[in-house]
């Protein structure tokens, strides 16, 4: 018993200290977002100035990234959830091999992914200088994760054999998708959707790639800012960042629990 205490310690011990080691940083630029001079600290005063500022100064890359991401998530949402459905009907090797082909992105450094998708499709102006480049790239980086999401769940009820029986009983493909399949993929569809919108709102290295001066998301922005701005900006822009991203996070560790206590 003694063993165990101690073990359990240790253990408490070591994940507080990591915690510590990756919030204190965090804590410390979120800090500087409100101190009115960063280099006297918080006896120079708190205000919320800078975070005005960041809003005045940023607020367009904030709507853009939201709606690229709001974008991203319809967009996987049409072609990842029949895919999933397809895939897991009739299963083969073609149908893995389609699936490897899916999820490749993911393996494959966002860097190159942005380099690609500019040699193959930069040369048309009107599409390179649009939002929808920086779209196109999203749904290529994030499709995998909803398929995988829908995927999982679909297997996990057999959802063959619930569509035999309501086949059985005279429902068409269409019926059945939608009165058989998207009930049952639900939980798939939620958990792949906060993927989706959480990954398309936090990546930089692809978006860094595919936008322009005119299509900055706040990823971008953020990185614009730490480079041309007073510190005391950057930080208010990484506390608006961590207001937007954790409450995602959040809910998906939330959905993950629910999910496994359900199962």
């Amino acid at each position: 018993m003694k063993t165990h205490r101690l073990t359990f310690a240790f253990q408490l011990f070591v994940t507080l200290l990591a915690a510590a080691f990756l919030m204190v940083p965090a804590g410390a630029s979120i800090l500087a977002g409100f101190t009115a001079n960063y280099f006297r600290g918080v006896s120079s005063g708190l205000t919320l100035d800078w975070v005005k500022q960041v809003l005045a100064l940023y607020s367009d890359t904030i709507w853009l990234s939201i709606g690229i991401a709001l974008g991203t998530l319809a967009a996987t949402l049409v072609l990842a959830v029949p895919a999933a459905w397809a895939l897991v009907r009739r299963p083969s090797r073609l149908a893995r091999i389609v699936e490897e082909v899916v999820t490749l992105p993911v393996a494959v450094p966002g860097l190159a992914l942005a380099l690609a998708l500019i040699l193959a499709y930069g040369a048309i102006r009107e599409f390179r200088m649009s939002p929808a480049f920086i779209l196109t790239g999203h749904v290529l980086y994030t499709l995998p994760f909803m398929l995988r999401a829908v995927m999982a769940v679909l297997a996990a009820v057999d959802i063959r054999s619930l569509e035999e029986g309501a086949a059985s009983l005279g429902a068409s493909p269409l019926q059945r998708f939608f009165h058989v399949v998207l009930p049952n993929a639900k939980g798939g569809i939620l958990a792949g959707a906060l993927m989706v919108v959480t990954l398309s709102i936090g990546e930089f290295n692809l978006t860094w790639m595919l936008h322009t001066p005119l299509t900055k998301t706040l990823p971008v922005g953020l990185a614009d800012s730490y480079a041309s701005m007073r510190l005391e900006i950057a930080s208010a822009y990484t506390l608006v960042f961590f207001v937007m991203i954790v409450p995602l996070l959040l809910a998906l560790q939330v959905f993950g629990r629910t999910t496994g206590s359900a199962r």
